[in-house]
């Protein structure tokens, strides 16, 4: 008799619907008044757009080689697909498709390019939008860019980045880079 007494189960408690008229004047006050603060909706988690790509070494690699003109690659993998990234010094592709590309602007300075056919067919598949934003944010003299991406697409400014806008077939000039590469005279 020395044993402990042991606590009875609790019966699980049956949850009720409140009335109709309870459920009719929360509805009414909320559209009235607005959520209280603890039944503010969710926000949606901002996704930081090529954060991973700028971290990480390959990468970092690879734009030491497109600042000097030289060539590199890399593979990543997401799920079940292996996609390249790869540089010859002047452009940078994505699975063999050229996405950026630079022209010389004078001696010191190239104009980096978008590949706006490219960049709409590849604009649902996640790498490919992280390597757009790593690739520019990676340059700080573009300074604060104009593209975005929401609803699974690029926006240029306000509009929808399309592959041949008005019939032109021109790309995006995101601005003007350094040149690293060594000169061409002998010192």
């Amino acid at each position: 008799m020395s044993g402990t007494p042991e606590k009875a189960a609790r019966k699980p408690k049956q949850k009720r619907e409140p009335p109709p008229d309870i459920t009719e004047s929360v509805r009414y006050s909320q559209i009235m008044y607005g959520r209280t603060a603890t039944e503010l909706k969710m926000l949606p988690k901002r996704v930081d757009y090529g954060g991973s790509y700028l971290r990480h070494p390959k990468f970092q690699n690879l734009m030491a080689a497109f600042r000097k003109g030289a060539g590199a690659q890399f593979d990543i993998t997401t799920g079940d697909t292996t996609s390249t990234i790869a540089t010859d010094g002047t452009t940078i592709s994505f699975q063999g498709r050229k996405l950026f590309y630079t022209r010389p602007q004078n001696h010191y300075e190239n104009n980096l390019f978008l590949e706006r056919e490219a960049a709409v067919q590849l604009q649902t598949q996640e790498a490919a939008v992280h390597l757009v934003f790593a690739v520019v944010r990676s340059f700080p003299e573009l300074g604060e860019t104009a593209i975005r991406y929401q609803y699974r697409k690029f926006f240029h400014g306000d509009e929808a980045l399309e592959s041949s806008p008005a019939g032109l077939t021109a790309n995006l000039m995101l601005g003007a880079i350094r040149n690293h590469r060594p000169s061409d005279r002998a010192r």
